[in-house]
């Protein structure tokens, strides 16, 4: 039975090549470890959890991972069980090989309306409303609203075969969902300009040039580069993380330094009064004395 719950994370043909050398375990939960396997590789988002961190995946390759209605959906119902999950500091997106996100459904463009549109935009706007620390894993194409799905993460590291294409202007479309907005935050006028209005498609080389992502890394690295940056993130105390997060973006509004001290003082103030700090302390304060 040991060796049937260790290959629950694997593929249904997995299972059944078990079952077939199985002998004493019912027939009943092979069937069901089996029916399990089968929704899992039909899901259109996979979620692992690891050292703290949730690896949320758009698993849906042979659309290239586009936002799709069901696929919005899948990922807001993950969103909410990864929040919940307390043992959860941070997050992961990434998409099955070989793309990202290729964007939204262009069927569903060309009939789109406010209210739908509205809902495809979710997919990536529930990410970037999550409260806590996310990291896009960009290891193919992300192409419009694909971009935004990477954009809408605090941080972006891409692997060298990535495609960053906005793409909009290039099938007759004005940017949407905050594209231009999140793009000119990010990497400023010039770049997002040479982007959405000059067609410029950006590799991971090119767009750590530019600033759109923090890190560009060999492709077999990515995941595990950004599941140990990620990993770091989740080493902190989870609220603290959530709080510093909250800060970081307030600065955006605000103007002067004596204005970004008066604005961390709260926050800074409460964490000195948690649990954590006095025991972080103490260990920090251990370690200088034994090297001492």
């Amino acid at each position: 039975m040991e060796v049937l719950i260790e290959c629950l994370p694997l593929q249904k043909g997995c299972l059944e090549g078990i079952a077939e050398r199985a002998d004493g375990v019912g027939e009943d939960m092979i069937e069901h470890l089996i029916a399990d396997a089968t929704v899992s590789a039909m899901s259109l988002v996979v979620v692992s959890r690891s050292a703290g961190v949730a690896t949320l995946t758009l698993n849906n390759p042979a659309e290239r991972n586009t936002l799709t209605g069901p696929m919005v959906e899948e990922i807001t119902a993950a969103m909410d069980d990864i929040e919940g999950d307390e043992s959860v500091g941070a997050i992961v997106v990434t998409g099955a090989p070989p793309a990202f996100c290729a964007g939204a459904n262009l069927g569903n463009l060309a009939e789109a309306g406010e209210t739908s549109l509205g809902s495809i935009y979710e997919g990536f706007l529930r990410i970037a409303r999550s409260p806590l620390p996310t990291l896009a894993a960009v290891n193919g194409a992300a192409v419009g609203a694909g971009m935004n799905l990477a954009l809408g993460c605090d941080v972006r590291l891409a692997a060298r075969r990535a495609k960053f294409d906005t793409r909009f202007l290039q099938i007759g479309l004005h940017p949407g969902g905050g594209h231009t907005w999140m793009f000119r935050r990010i990497a400023g006028p010039q770049a997002t300009m040479a982007a959405v209005v000059f067609g410029e498609v950006m590799d991971g080389a090119e767009a750590e040039r530019v600033g759109l992502v923090h890190r560009c890394v060999d492709d077999d690295q990515l995941l595990p580069a950004a599941q140990e940056m990620a990993a770091r993130a989740a080493g902190a105390p989870r609220e603290l993380a959530i709080e510093a997060k909250k800060t970081i973006k307030a600065m955006a509004d605000i103007e002067s330094h004596p204005d970004a001290v008066k604005r961390e003082l709260d926050p800074q103030l409460w964490s000195t009064r948690q649990p954590w700090f006095a025991e972080r302390l103490a260990a920090l304060q251990a370690k200088i004395r034994a090297k001492t």
